[in-house]
């Protein structure tokens, strides 16, 4: 009886103190900012979903690009929910950092498009990275908050190194 008392209580704190958001989708750096630092924790480390989720539009999809078992180029589509289903054990279980380290930046009124590199690791303090691609990631603005609306990647590969000029900031 005390734990349902328990689970009440914080259940019925958290609906009345919901967590604010709004700082991660004030600016272009502050969500792009959000979407590495929510995917990114050490082994074991709970993920805040409902941070990663406030961060995309209704409408928002997530897309790796990868060949098929043929050998032809193609994307998995995924809302942000098969996301978090699909990605989760992977990240908890193995610890994951991802980080910017690169980004080039087009925009038009409310239309922003990044090409944002990634290196990735297991944990923060691993000394090289396991992973290296590109996000291009797809935004809007709508006079108040920025949206992600797609993001689709592709990872680095021995015969297709990342070029340099995506390896440097360039905003």
């Amino acid at each position: 009886m005390k734990s349902i008392l328990l689970l009440f209580i914080i259940s019925t704190i958290l609906t009345a103190n919901p967590k604010d958001y709004s700082k991660d989708v004030e600016s272009l750096d502050s969500i792009i900012e959000a979407l590495y630092d929510v995917i990114s924790g050490e082994k074991g480390e709970a993920r805040d979903w409902e941070r990663f989720l406030h961060l995309f539009h209704k409408s928002g999809t997530l897309r790796s690009v990868g060949k098929t078992k043929e050998g032809k180029v193609d994307t998995r589509a995924m809302t942000p929910e098969e996301y978090i289903k699909r990605a989760e054990p992977f990240l908890v279980g193995n610890g994951f950092f991802e980080r910017e380290i690169g980004r080039r930046t087009e925009s038009y009124r409310h239309i922003t498009h990044v090409f944002s590199t990634y290196d990735s690791r297991n944990s923060a303090s691993d000394p090289k990275p396991f992973a290296r691609g590109i996000n291009s990631i797809q935004l809007i603005h709508d006079n108040n908050h920025w949206w992600i609306i797609s993001i689709l990647w592709n990872g680095e590969t021995k015969d297709n190194p990342l070029p340099q000029k995506y390896l440097r900031m360039k905003k």
